[in-house]
């Protein structure tokens, strides 16, 4: 078997048939929030991997191996003696979740180079795994080009996605090389001129996002009816626009929204060559979920790519997605710390009573992305009673009025700091066990705060449930 290296900058494609299983692979449980998993069947020869005549060995799921690491770290946690923090909320990480993501990528858009948007999801980890991946990274701030330049990644590999940027931040990317940029108005351009004539320039068009969960258009976007003169100030302050970039925002749920930008920005590229310009990239930017409707959306957007900049056109297509890579990756565990007993509810019949929870995490913390992503995280039962239940029936909350009644709430005093409203399990939860939610990767650590002193600082247990994605890190 070849073990992939360390990827180029290039963006090759990633063939590994040997890497089809989901063999286990979990780093060692310890303070830097690894854990290991090592399965001692005889199947295995000496790599691990494979049993008799080479064959492939089943290995345990994503799901068992995720389950490994939740039992592992709250188990043998003493609700009565622990010391404080142990109790804290934390993340299990699948990166072989991000590999799978970017291989689904790879054949459902093979001409669109993806540039991970980190202000997503800057975990550590994930961004290593993207850049062994060879993807590109779009950044909005000084703070995240500075993170992926410390990574070793080449500053080609970035694009500045920001149409409104800091003086001094447009200073410091041209010192560092960082030459992609976008604008969307003329103070923009002058400013640009001014400070970083050399740059490589994408016009940020206006697109219709009214079917997305969080719309850009209000605050970004040149319209239609202001390309031309963009466009005629850039050649006129000597700017090199190299090509368009559009966003139809993020969450987009209307694959037409893709059409109709793609057509809008085709339209621009020929209003730019009466200028002058021979432009070479097309940005189509982010809205990529990574539910079901991924292979819908994009097969709207590949269809019109091949229609509106074919393959011999020889532009460079490339995109800027973010919950679609890290949103699946990420479950979050909670603690319940409080519960207060609701009873004699009027209306609710005889067995009326429900239950507030309390956990330790909440809308200023990983659960952001209620208020901020238009979210709707689902409570799942992780521990209760002594039994952990992750991945099981039980774990899962129940239909109708059947069960016991809850809502779930954050730790600060702040009214609003509510996570469900009304759900209901068959198992009675009480203080000391533990929830899980599922889907927590995207846009939820990234803006999590310290209000009434609780921190935004969580720890991540890493699982890795694709061999391909332990080779190109390097994990053995």
């Amino acid at each position: 078997m070849v073990m992939p290296t360390v990827l180029t900058d290039r963006f090759a494609p990633l063939d590994y048939p040997d890497f089809a299983n989901n063999h286990v692979f979990l780093k060692k449980a310890t303070k830097h929030g690894f854990y290991d998993h090592h399965d001692h069947h005889d199947r295995h020869d000496h790599h691990g991997q494979y049993g008799q005549h080479g064959v492939p060995a089943p290995g345990p799921s994503a799901k068992e191996l995720i389950g490994d690491a939740f039992r592992d770290r709250v188990e043998n946690i003493d609700h009565e003696y622990c010391d404080p923090g142990e109790e804290d909320t934390f993340f299990v990480a699948d990166l072989g979740e991000v590999y799978r993501q970017h291989l689904r990528w790879k054949l459902n858009l093979p001409r669109v180079k993806p540039f991970y948007a980190v202000k997503c999801n800057g975990d550590p980890k994930l961004l290593e795994m993207l850049a062994a991946l060879g993807t590109g990274f779009d950044c909005a701030s000084k703070t995240e080009i500075e993170t992926i330049l410390r990574m070793g990644v080449d500053p080609s590999r970035i694009i500045y996605a920001q149409p409104c940027k800091t003086n001094s931040y447009v200073r410091y990317v041209a010192n560092q090389g960082v030459r992609q940029m976008t604008f969307d108005n003329p103070d923009e351009l002058r400013k640009i001129a001014r400070l970083f004539p050399d740059a490589e320039l994408y016009l940020r068009i206006l697109t219709d996002d009214s079917s997305s969960l969080c719309r850009l258009s209000l605050k970004f976007g040149a319209s239609l009816d202001s390309t031309d003169g963009l466009l005629a100030l850039a050649r006129e302050l000597g700017l090199n626009v190299v090509g368009v970039s559009f966003h139809v925002g993020s969450g987009a749920s209307d694959p037409q929204a893709f059409l109709k930008a793609v057509q809008d920005a085709h339209w621009v590229f020929q209003q730019a060559a009466t200028h002058g310009y021979s432009l070479k990239t097309l940005d189509v930017g982010g809205g990529f979920c990574s539910d079901r409707t991924f292979e819908e959306m994009a097969g709207v957007l590949r269809n019109a790519l091949d229609e509106y900049f074919p393959a011999h056109s020889g532009i460079n297509l490339i995109a800027e997605p973010g919950r679609y890579y890290a949103s699946a990756a990420f479950t979050l565990a909670c603690n319940i710390i409080a519960r207060r007993t609701i009873e004699n509810v009027p209306g609710r019949g005889a067995n009326n009573t429900s239950y507030m929870l309390y956990v330790n995490d909440g809308l200023y913390g990983n659960f952001s992305s209620i208020m901020f992503d238009h979210q709707h995280p689902v409570a799942k039962i992780l521990r209760a009673g002594g039994r952990t239940l992750y991945d099981m029936p039980a774990a899962n909350a129940t239909a109708g009025n059947n069960g016991t009644e809850y809502s779930i709430w954050g730790p600060t005093c702040d009214g609003i700091d509510r996570i469900t409203e009304s759900i209901r399990f068959h198992t009675e939860l009480d203080v000391g066990d533990w929830l899980y939610f599922e889907d927590m990767g995207a846009y939820t650590k990234c803006s999590a705060t310290t209000f009434n002193g609780f921190s935004n600082e969580h720890e991540v247990v890493y699982v890795c449930s694709e061999p391909g994605a332990r080779a190109l890190l390097g994990w053995h």
